[in-house]
């Protein structure tokens, strides 16, 4: 990429840097840690069947997801604006592989996730509140209406949002913790012993692969904290130490909690992931315990959603910035300074698949796509190191190339896994994202001006 290249693209950047390192690691921490540590430890814990190979997996995972967090801070201080992984493809592989990785983010992956997030929320306050199937949809809805709302009239004020519920999220795990060994309703006899495999657990090969997938899922959304580059102050420096700080507390949190559900639970107990909630929160709180942990999960995933909500827009408003999407996106709003155009048209069209209640199916489709693409923006660091930084604020890889070579294995496997597994979904999900190549064509065709 060309000097030029680089000093329009920073130049075009016209949001304000408003975020400090809080709000950035609140937004790795917050979009984390929503339902999914509610549900792994289960199937994580039956298929290893030991605390130890537990520990080891989240360990290993978190390890290798270090050091993906670690190649994402370069990029970004290379390339401090919004947009994440579509400005350092667009940067480094060009416009076409860029577009690609919109496509598949803007029209389907981004508005599915916040339709299947808001709808978690809503399924989990209609088993406190009882509500019919319809005002589930309708309150679904509505938070995704308010959240947006919030990010098209102010982003620091949603930044504020996001850090109170991601300390309160960790509040609320930290009380749950203290409650359970301060009331001793568990054992410690349920961690021995401490290595050998239980009764019924996988061979330790298998496990492990079920194990892994499991863990990466659940650590999967700190990369989209790079999006608000162009909002961060001092990117270079700040969102290094971010995605170092939220990896780290989420890996903390997962053993926490993982711990702790295995104090309340023998593993030969386990049923499966929905029964092991249940089964957990009536150890700990008695018969009021699923509404309880309902009440905390509600908590975490609307964390999710807004920590998700502020970062996927700016993918959109990137695009149209580089001629690539509808150009009215590029604008920001005259008053509020904020992507506005790009966050309503994520939220019109998540509420759309919340109406037809089709967005689970897809996001299942697009796993392995999103796993390639993560995998391709972490490659980008190998011909950018040919070529010195722009900027004197760039904290380089530590460990480079080992750092990305391990991030690299990790993906390799999740992709070899999903082939092997779900066969279907990365096929079509991959003909889907191809299918957007004709489509650039036809855009670069009526759009001579779009960046190339």
């Amino acid at each position: 990429m060309s000097e030029r290249t680089q000093t329009s693209a920073l130049d075009s950047n016209d949001l304000r840097r408003q975020l400090g390192l809080g709000s950035a690691a609140a937004a790795v921490a917050g979009e984390a840690i929503a339902v999914g540590i509610f549900l792994t430890p289960a199937g994580m814990a039956k298929a290893l069947g030991s605390p130890f190979w537990l520990l080891v997996v989240w360990l290993a995972v978190a390890a290798m997801t270090l050091s993906g967090a670690l190649c994402f801070g370069e990029l970004a201080g290379r390339f401090p604006r919004p947009g994440g992984s579509y400005v350092y493809l667009h940067e480094t592989y060009g416009a076409r592989s860029a577009f690609l990785y919109g496509w598949m983010s803007l029209l389907v992956l981004d508005p599915g996730l916040t339709a299947a997030l808001a709808t978690g929320i809503a399924a989990y306050a209609s088993y406190i509140f009882h509500w019919s199937p319809l005002t589930q949809k309708f309150a679904a809805i509505l938070v995704i209406a308010a959240v947006a709302g919030l990010n098209m009239v102010s982003t620091r004020i949603s930044a504020g949002v996001l850090r109170w519920l991601t300390w309160l999220k960790f509040a609320v795990l930290g009380v749950l913790t203290i409650w359970a060994l301060v009331f001793h309703p568990g054992s410690w006899s349920n961690f021995v012993p401490f290595v050998a495999q239980r009764h019924g657990a996988l061979p330790l090969g298998p496990a492990f692969a079920t194990a892994l997938v499991s863990a990466f899922f659940s650590f999967g959304g700190w990369w989209d904290a790079t999006k608000i580059a162009g909002e961060v102050r001092d990117p270079g420096r700040t969102l290094p130490r971010a995605l170092v700080l939220g990896v780290l507390a989420v890996t903390t949190v997962y053993i926490v909690i993982s711990a702790v559900f295995i104090y309340l639970v023998p593993i030969e107990k386990v049923g499966s992931d929905a029964t092991f909630v249940a089964q957990a929160g009536a150890v700990l709180f008695g018969p009021p315990g699923a509404i309880i942990f309902s009440a905390i999960v509600i908590l975490c995933v609307t964390g999710s959603l807004a920590a998700f909500m502020i970062s996927a827009p700016r993918v959109m408003y990137a695009m149209a910035k580089d001629g690539l999407f509808i150009q009215a996106v590029s604008q920001t709003h005259p008053r509020f300074g904020t992507p506005a155009r790009a966050v309503a048209i994520q939220a019109a069209i998540a509420c759309l698949l919340v109406a037809l209640g089709t967005f689970d199916q897809i996001v299942a489709y697009f796993l392995f796509p999103v796993i390639f693409f993560l995998g391709l923006t972490v490659s980008a660091l190998f011909p950018l190191r040919r070529q010195p930084p722009q900027s004197e604020n760039v904290v380089l890889t530590p460990g480079y190339p080992f750092t990305p070579v391990a991030f690299l294995i990790l993906i390799l496997a999740m992709l070899a896994l999903l082939s092997i597994h779900s066969p279907r979904e990365a096929i079509l999900g991959s003909a889907v994202v191809l299918a957007g190549w004709p489509v650039y064509n036809w855009v670069i065709a009526q759009r001579p001006n779009a960046k190339t």
